[in-house]
């Protein structure tokens, strides 16, 4: 995978998983036949959190700022928290479960991490909306366990999908439910591209 300039990318970021926990799983891709950690340290956690939206980007420079001299633990723990759920999803879309302990650990995480409505002044009134503080990396537990939550227990299994030519996972939200590619502008068009190439060689060979 190369980083093509397109929709997909939001800050140096993915976002084609159509899911904030898959998008969040998407943050270690294979780039250039090499994994890429995207999330490295504090400042890039706090630039994740305002591309995916759970942030501004006013207060994303703010985090960014903090953290940049924080203690790398609760970035260490969200990433081994990513490994663990990209267990998960290879076995939803193997036809199987995932791991019982793997959805006590979620369970625990939603009680220690709580991301709550607030009310929130809107375009036409008060709004509700999700709200958590960040104020230190390990707050980044409650939006990004919220989303892992609703994966397991709201989306179709048999739409979660890992792209054919790449380790990127995807929710397919098709009409006809048979997507195969992470996008059309990175995994998507290179088949195509190899495609039209080997039907060239087969019909110079004819």
């Amino acid at each position: 995978m190369t980083r093509a300039m397109s929709s997909d990318w939001r800050d140096g970021f993915l976002f084609l998983g159509n899911h904030r926990a898959l998008d969040f799983l998407n943050t270690r891709p294979v780039m250039d036949g090499q994994p890429v950690e995207l999330l490295p340290d504090g400042r890039a956690l706090a630039r994740w959190l305002a591309a995916a939206g759970l942030v501004s980007p006013s207060y994303s420079t703010r985090l960014q700022h903090r953290w940049s001299g924080a203690a790398t633990t609760g970035v260490e723990e969200l990433r081994n928290l990513r490994e663990r759920f990209r267990k998960a999803v290879l076995a939803i879309e193997a036809g199987g479960k995932p791991p019982a302990e793997f959805v006590r650990e979620v369970n625990r995480l939603l009680l220690d991490f709580p991301f709550v409505d607030q009310l929130v002044p809107g375009d036409s009134g008060l709004e509700q909306r999700k709200w958590f503080a960040a104020e230190n990396p390990e707050d980044a537990f409650a939006p990004i366990v919220h989303a892992m939550a609703d994966l397991l227990s709201n989306l179709p299994a048999d739409r979660l999908r890992q792209c054919r030519g790449c380790i990127l996972h995807f929710y397919d939200t098709s009409k006809k439910g048979t997507r195969q590619w992470c996008s059309m502008n990175i995994c998507g068009n290179r088949a195509k591209v190899a495609a039209f190439a080997e039907r060239k060689r087969a019909a110079a060979d004819q």
